[in-house]
């Protein structure tokens, strides 16, 4: 008998989860599983860190079930990456994932199928963003457009005087109204500018 794991989410504290518990228990006991661990969260799927899924994981790391069962695919996660990673992780761990609205079980051909093709689109999907990206910085450098941060327009033998007088890095960065690695950077080229 498979030992199974329930995740639910939903992303209020208004809202209950009974339905998404109600389905998977059913789902458990159609199947034959027997139910070790039941992980909740409520708040948005958005968030990365959920303490349920958080904890869901370290459980699975630890192989104390076989399979998790979801009332859907947005439980787990609302982007395609995250979800994918969550996937992954429990795929390399030899744990089955069933969504029950989707009807996908990894655990079968076609699911894991379903997954590489979800995963295949993700990747377009970011590929896609990648060349939108390059090609709007291409049409922008075409124009005569600057890239990036603007310059730094600090003087740096101001600078470089105010830190010899014993001014701290925090100091200089408020006076000069820059982070305080660019006072190091611009401190370590009038350095190397006064040795050359």
């Amino acid at each position: 008998m498979k030992r199974a794991a329930l995740y639910l989410r939903v992303s209020t504290f208004e809202q209950h989860p009974e339905t998404q518990l109600y389905d998977l228990r059913g789902l458990a006991a159609q199947r034959g599983f027997e139910i070790v661990a039941e992980y909740t969260d409520k708040l948005s799927g958005a968030k990365s860190k959920r303490p349920g899924l958080d904890r869901l994981l370290t459980d699975a790391r630890h192989g104390q079930f076989d399979v998790v069962l979801v009332a859907a695919f947005d439980r787990i996660a609302r982007s395609v990456r995250h979800f994918l990673e969550v996937l992954d992780e429990l795929t390399h761990l030899n744990i089955e994932f069933i969504s029950f609205r989707e009807n996908v079980d990894t655990g079968g051909p076609l699911g894991r199928a379903m997954i590489i093709i979800i995963g295949a689109i993700a990747e377009l999907e970011r590929n896609l963003i990648i060349e939108r990206v390059r090609a709007g910085m291409r049409r922008a450098k075409l124009e005569g457009q600057r890239l990036g941060r603007p310059r730094l327009n600090v003087d740096r033998d101001a600078l470089a005087r105010d830190r010899a007088r014993g001014h701290s890095l925090t100091q200089l960065a408020k006076a000069y109204q820059i982070s305080r690695a660019s006072v190091v950077r611009l401190l370590q080229s009038s350095n190397s500018g006064d040795a050359a």
